[in-house]
């Protein structure tokens, strides 16, 4: 959890009145957090302790305590006091509908659902390409009409997903794989313990991530095994999507065509999201988490900051999804709640 400070649109009383409102107490109510939360792989305690401190302004929940109490009350961040909205929560019921029992039209409902989600996210003032965006977020909803009903393979896609460290990306990219069924790969997860190992037999850091060794001799390889292995799966005709910063790659366009090219050389469409977040949630995050390989962007934090560019988009995207303060992925955990009723 995070210390207590100065938050912005911070209102912890209504944090305890939706629980009030659910008949619920804070034993009761710990109790379904844990299991919310377990349902979607997030770490929280929940003691009675926790609850009480956030409810009283001692404690601000963190980032995965924030994703549970909105899928436990069925409300966004804004609803729940811990932040003031974005412009494109202001207006309206910032729920997602929850599609009822499994009935005939449970697959549309589903649908629907995973179209607005995709639709709340989408930050329209970033869109490079928006044919292709709109093309994209389609397909992922007739990927899940797909799965639902047996129906036949569609064209095979390769998705990348880039952003930050700590924009979100991962966990967006984790969320298309839910629902479209596609194959998912993270470079930190395909990597990391061979870069590591690399950097030692060359005299390095294993969690160096900016010097000119990395930069130079280590993340060339990375993506390279990414990519490698991303083409294993396209040429089986297994749509995939890859999360990775991709930032140097998305900026340059000669290398954006290339792999454009290629793919298309092979029947395969090639996608470009980028997850767009605000500095200040990032370093949330990247706190959150913990990671050893973040240790010099904290420590440097000022410095590294100066390198981001969090008002636009590179220029190959055609999707960019707006995770500021964390918004996309809430709305995420509630489309995949809302799927959960569709097949339980």
């Amino acid at each position: 959890m995070s210390t207590t400070k100065l938050r912005t649109g911070w209102q912890p009383h209504k944090l305890r009145e939706h629980r009030e409102s659910h008949g619920l107490t804070l034993e009761a109510a710990g109790d379904k957090l844990r299991q919310v939360a377990q349902r979607g792989g997030l770490r929280v305690a929940a003691n009675f302790q926790t609850l009480w401190g956030h409810e009283n302004g001692n404690m601000y929940p963190g980032p995965h305590y924030r994703r549970a109490y909105c899928l436990l009350y069925k409300a966004t961040e804004p609803e729940l006091g811990f932040r003031l909205p974005l412009p494109s929560e202001e207006s309206g019921d910032l729920t997602l509908p929850l599609p009822g029992p499994l009935s005939p039209a449970a697959t549309e409902e589903a649908a629907s659902a995973i179209t607005q989600g995709l639709d709340r996210v989408s930050d329209q003032t970033q869109d490079r390409d928006p044919t292709a965006g709109d093309a994209l977020k389609a397909r992922v909803v007739n990927a899940w009409r797909g799965r639902a009903m047996s129906g036949s393979i569609g064209t095979t896609t390769l998705v990348l997903v880039g952003g930050y460290a700590g924009s979100g990306k991962t966990e967006f990219a984790r969320f298309l794989g839910d629902i479209s069924g596609w194959a998912f790969l993270d470079k930190d997860s395909l990597t990391r313990r061979l870069t590591e190992r690399l950097l030692i037999s060359m005299g390095g850091d294993p969690h160096d991530r900016h010097t000119d060794l990395y930069l130079n001799e280590v993340r060339p390889l990375e993506y390279k095994c990414l990519m490698d292995a991303a083409n294993d799966n396209l040429d089986c005709g297994i749509s995939t999507i890859l999360a990775a910063p991709f930032i140097a790659e998305l900026n340059d366009q000669a290398w954006l065509s290339r792999l454009t090219n290629r793919c298309k050389a092979k029947g395969v469409d090639v996608a470009v999201i980028w997850v767009r977040c605000d500095v200040d949630s990032m370093r949330e995050y990247i706190e959150f988490r913990d990671a050893p390989r973040d240790a010099w962007k904290l420590a440097n934090w000022d410095q590294y900051a100066s390198t981001l560019n969090t008002d636009s988009s590179p220029p190959g995207v055609h999707l960019t999804i707006d995770n500021r303060l964390g918004a996309a992925i809430s709305v995420a955990d509630q489309t995949r709640e809302a799927l959960r009723r569709v097949i339980a």
